[in-house]
């Protein structure tokens, strides 16, 4: 079973439909960091953190319930073991342990996912783990080592032309292309690092302005002002940042508005 549009070629313009995905899920012990029910109601496929960055199995059960019950698609948000920095700090983790913690993870969510009445239907690493693997051919592989020792051929959400979508079409696992409302571009195609001044978007007019453009040119500015093809079969909406509520609304409405199908990818 084939998903999406091979890794790195430009996604057609004008493509008519698009997925949206929001990372939810990232509170812990009682603290909420998302505000899940209101994202749930604007996003297609819902990236929930599997308590390694963030999340509990509280806010896990929670979250898959609510998904479920609005028949929005839910991914496992893998990432490095990292709670304390969110994971989102640089590490350096064995292949096998890698892929372990990675299965540990898709098996966590996933019994929250059955209990709610559906089931995982995507994988999505997170912070520094998802930025490692778009050039680490090592992690990338531990990472789908792991999606495979979970079982199942859940597919994988990431940047395209990634060491990752590498890896999982090697493995025969489906792959999904990613574009992102309100990081920077480099001029090659990656994300601008968040140590980097500049790589987040906090202009919501740019931010509506640029997701547009990705969704039905396939193409985006990079930060140095030059053109770049974007390969997108879904749109991350950032769910932690000032205002992700009113910014995700503000974007679902003018793709909308553009002749844009907002469906899920599965």
């Amino acid at each position: 079973m084939a998903y999406g549009t091979p890794p790195g070629e430009p996604r057609p313009a004008d493509p008519r439909s698009i997925d949206l995905n929001a990372d939810l899920g990232e509170g812990l012990g009682g603290r909420q960091l998302t505000d899940d029910e209101a994202l749930l109601t604007m996003v297609t496929s819902a990236n929930v953190a599997c308590g390694f960055h963030a999340g509990d199995p509280s806010t896990m059960r929670k979250v898959c319930a609510l998904a479920a019950a609005r028949g929005v698609r839910i991914g496992a948000q893998v990432s490095y073991h990292d709670l304390p920095g969110f994971g989102r700090r640089p590490m350096d983790v064995p292949p096998r342990e890698l892929a372990d913690e990675v299965a540990y993870q898709i098996g966590a969510l996933r019994v929250f996912a059955q209990a709610a009445g559906t089931d995982l239907a995507y994988v999505k690493p997170h912070g520094a783990l998802y930025n490692r693997i778009v050039w680490d051919e090592g992690q990338a592989d531990a990472v789908v080592d792991g999606i495979l020792l979970a079982g199942g051929e859940l597919p994988v959400l990431g940047l395209p032309g990634s060491a990752v979508h590498r890896s999982a079409a090697a493995a025969r696992l489906p792959v999904v292309t990613e574009a992102f409302a309100d990081r920077a571009y480099r001029p090659d195609g990656t994300l601008v690092p968040r140590t980097e001044p500049g790589a987040v978007i906090s202009d919501p007019e740019h931010v509506i302005k640029r997701s547009v453009m990705m969704v039905t040119e396939g193409s985006v500015f990079a930060a140095n002002g030059e053109r770049v093809p974007v390969a997108a079969e879904s749109l991350c909406l950032h769910g932690d940042t000032p205002g992700a509520v009113e910014l995700a609304v503000r974007v679902r409405e003018a793709l909308l508005a553009a002749g844009v199908n907002i469906r899920p990818f599965v």
